[in-house]
């Protein structure tokens, strides 16, 4: 802790305050491509002259112009001995596009200010070194921390080799997702529902369990009643046994969708499907996941019931927690909101870190991290 502090004190001496305001405009345009730049991550660019913008961009989805390119088009010969402020390293390698290093360098740009390093395996440093070689000034570090929140999923699928677990949960102020019957329509608000669909639609999976499944019938879709364009997440579903490919919603055209099953599972039905392991009769978890990374997922939604919310979180695999608390209570009776975590003692507590809080209608909507 005492290093990384040390290394943000560096990285603020090193920084003035118009290095901090142009690389807070770059985030601000990486954030506009939230719900359509996956898998790649959301970057921003900023290219600055004599003070002055010039150019700006933002990558909004694969395969099309990655931010700096955007900028660098929008500035044109006013790039040459600019500053560009881009949120992540800029790419050294050729994929569906160029790389935008060299990019930079035929720009004639004077230096680059990355917020952090990309450690997608194919740029990595390389971008950096490239432009070095090139005569241009790189500086790294600037808000890095903002520019790793933005991007958490795409950093965990590299860092981590699974994608961001976030668990989406509603509940009364008793903590209660359902009553004792399984009813759970609707305990939390309809600001609260439309609220969910902005995180669905930032996901690149949507998962859940067979038994929510069979009991709710969703549709995991993203409906966010305008025109804001989206991806729709691949929804998810754990089937050991196959056994809900009777059910119509999380089947139909308006998405993808996937089910993961176990070993000998078979059906009749032409479906998308992937068998992993499963230890004790159930599908293992973290296969699980290793499977959706590999499908470059950067971010799952869960929305799922007690059990399956549970093992997630008995199994060290929630980063995140999404909770809508309705001003409502349901009794001893109700259903909680996480199964089987045998606590028996208090310093077995699962302790978590509440990151944001705001209301959302009458509801209350607290954003929390695993510690």
């Amino acid at each position: 802790m005492a290093r990384q502090a040390c290394r943000q004190v560096r990285a603020m001496s090193e920084f003035s305050a118009e290095d901090h305001r142009w690389m807070g405009r770059a985030l601000q345009l990486a954030e506009r491509a939230a719900y359509t730049a996956r898998p790649n991550p959301m970057v921003g660019c900023v290219l600055v002259r004599e003070g002055q913008v010039v150019g700006e961009g933002f990558h909004v989805r694969t395969g099309e112009g990655h931010a700096e390119v955007n900028a660098l088009r929008q500035a044109g010969g006013q790039a040459r001995g600019a500053t560009a402020y881009v949120t992540l390293e800029p790419c050294a390698h050729y994929g569906r596009t160029p790389p935008c290093a060299l990019a930079l360098i035929e720009a004639g740009v004077s230096q680059v200010v990355a917020a952090m390093r990309d450690p997608f395996p194919k740029v990595d440093g390389g971008g950096f070194d490239l432009l070095r070689a090139a005569g241009i000034q790189v500086r790294s570090g600037l808000l890095e921390p903002q520019a790793r929140e933005l991007n958490r999923g795409f950093l965990s699928r590299f860092e981590r080799g699974r994608p961001w677990v976030r668990v989406k949960l509603g509940c009364s102020l008793d903590g209660r997702t359902a009553l004792a019957s399984g009813e759970s329509k609707w305990i939390t608000s309809a600001d609260a529902r439309a609220d969910v669909q902005r995180w669905r639609a930032r996901s690149g999976a949507i998962l859940t369990g067979a038994g929510t499944v069979l009991a709710d019938d969703p549709a995991l879709t993203v409906r966010l009643g305008d025109d804001t364009p989206f991806q729709p997440p691949l929804r998810v579903v754990l089937d050991a046994r196959l056994s809900t490919l009777a059910q119509a919603k999380v089947r139909d055209a308006s998405a993808p969708t996937l089910y993961l099953h176990a070993e000998g599972a078979s059906t009749q039905h032409e479906v998308e499907r992937e068998a992993i392991a499963a230890i004790d009769g159930r599908l293992d978890l973290h296969a699980a996941l290793q499977v959706l990374a590999q499908r470059q997922v950067n971010e799952i939604q869960v929305e799922a019931g007690a059990r399956l919310s549970g093992a997630l979180l008995k199994a060290g695999l929630v980063d995140e927690l999404l909770l809508y608390m309705a001003p409502v209570l349901l009794g001893d009776d109700g259903r909680g909101l996480f199964g089987g975590l045998g606590i028996t003692q208090m310093q077995q507590r699962h302790a978590l870190k509440l990151v944001d809080t705001r209301q959302v209608g009458p509801d209350l909507r607290l954003l929390l991290r695993s510690m």
